[in-house]
């Protein structure tokens, strides 16, 4: 089934999965996780009712009970799992995709992610060998429960005092609209705060630059001194400077570094992506920590974090996981611990841009994307050409390859959510990137 992948359930909904499939997710998952009770939440796309409904009628034949959280973030589904003690969540959204798009998160016991690996291939499995189900006799329940209000206490926690700022806020029409006013009340100049599923603004994702313009356009207009997106379901944040450039979000890591080991003196390790910025590592080192490589995704970085009892960890997809918040991921509890850095530092003299000047030492690509039929054997044709050529430094293959040389190094992996070969290339500068971009480009050519 194509909905299926490794870190979630997800796809064009009627076209990838249907609501018969969400049926049958709904019935057998309880007894593959162990659950008798199941958390749904759900974000505003159209057809996340719908899924609703019938996800709810697979639980309730299992014999399993449903407790509705309603329309959440996905990190507030995350939060009550584990808080309230549930061996099964779900939070029905497509995060950042398009709106005929929707999904399922699956979480088990202290929110720990079920992905392919760890769940969801059995899952798949029993939904395409199943013939005819039989309701159970002991029919579970459907019950609401509010998590709202906990959780947004559990948040003021990471509030400050940012009337020293000049904010920008766009919730790209997504669930972030459902919390932050009750946070930040009417501070921010906030733009797209009206949760609309067919997001009529711009998609859900401030991974692509023309869903940021609106942003960056505001944050020139008002004069802000810094500007915040999140993505459609508020796992993921992103930032501009007032200078209204993006901010590459592996860089934030980094800046997180003020918080959790400057100012609350943690000691301990953080963890970075197979992608992230050479940057981030020389950065946080500096402030006596160290810095643990791991796979792409959360389904992977939130085992590893708990794994090594990291104090927090990143992503260059916008992702930001916490110890104190059961190894997940939150944007809006990653803003607000950059709010207050921000702040800090502005009554200090320094910007935003300032601030990640110190931290950027490297020319960076960004992820490129190449639609490769023959993803293996690019991935090994570039490596292959780049270690006869060069002595690595460091050489990492659990999430494709990252090879490191002395002055430039490159990342090159298969998507696992998407047809792509990804590729990431950093230099000591501009001239060095765009001439090792240009030899790999070359070599991927020959793959097309």
């Amino acid at each position: 089934m194509k909905a299926f992948h490794a870190y979630d359930i997800r796809g064009i909904y009627n076209k990838d999965f249907n609501k018969e499939d969400v049926y049958k997710i709904g019935y057998y998952l309880p007894e593959l996780i162990k659950a008798d009770k199941v958390l749904i939440g759900r974000d505003v796309r159209k057809s996340s009712p719908e899924i609703f409904e019938y996800l709810c009628k697979g639980i309730t034949d299992s014999g399993a009970d449903v407790f509705d959280a309603g329309l959440a973030t996905t990190p507030m589904v995350y939060w009550a799992t584990a808080k309230f003690g549930f061996d099964a969540s779900i939070m029905i959204t497509a995060s950042h995709n398009p709106k005929e798009y929707n999904g399922l998160k699956v979480s088990k016991t202290d929110a720990l992610p079920v992905g392919y690996d760890t769940g969801l291939g059995e899952l798949e499995e029993k939904v395409l060998k199943s013939q005819r189900i039989s309701p159970n006799q002991n029919k579970g329940k459907i019950k609401a429960i509010d998590v709202k209000n906990d959780y947004l206490k559990f948040l003021e926690t990471y509030n400050g005092d940012f009337s020293n700022l000049n904010i920008a806020m766009d919730c790209s029409n997504g669930v972030a609209g459902l919390l932050i006013e009750d946070i930040l009340h009417q501070q921010p100049n906030y733009i797209n705060l009206e949760p609309d599923g067919t997001f009529p603004n711009h998609e859900p994702n401030p991974l692509i630059p023309k869903n940021v313009e609106q942003l960056q356009k505001l944050v020139a207009l008002k004069k802000s001194d810094i500007g915040v997106i999140y993505d459609g379901d508020a796992d993921r944040v992103m930032f501009v400077d007032e200078n209204s450039r993006f901010i590459p979000p592996d860089l934030i890591i980094a800046l997180l570094g003020h918080y959790f080991l400057e100012k609350k003196g943690l000691k301990g390790k953080v963890l970075q992506d197979i992608r992230s910025s050479k940057s981030v590592t020389e950065y946080v080192s500096k402030m006596g920590s160290t810095v643990e490589m791991w796979k792409v995704g959360r389904a992977y970085a939130a085992l590893k974090l708990r794994e090594i009892d990291g104090i927090y960890g990143g992503e260059l997809a916008g992702h930001y996981y916490f110890r104190d918040f059961y190894y997940s991921d939150s944007g809006i509890m990653a803003s607000l611990i950059v709010l207050q850095i921000v702040s800090r530092f502005k009554k200090e003299g320094l910007s935003f841009s300032a601030l990640i000047d110190r931290i950027k030492n490297y020319e960076n690509s960004g992820e490129i994307n190449y639609k490769i039929e023959k993803k293996k054997e690019a991935m090994e044709a570039v490596k292959d050409f780049f270690t006869k050529e060069e002595k690595p430094l460091a050489f990492f293959d659990f999430d494709g390859y990252r090879v490191e040389f002395e002055k430039w190094w490159f990342n090159i992996r298969p998507s696992n959510t998407e047809p792509y070969l990804r590729l990431l290339v950093e230099a000591t500068n501009e001239k060095l990137l765009q001439e090792k971009l240009h030899k790999i480009e070359s070599i991927l050519e020959t793959y097309k």
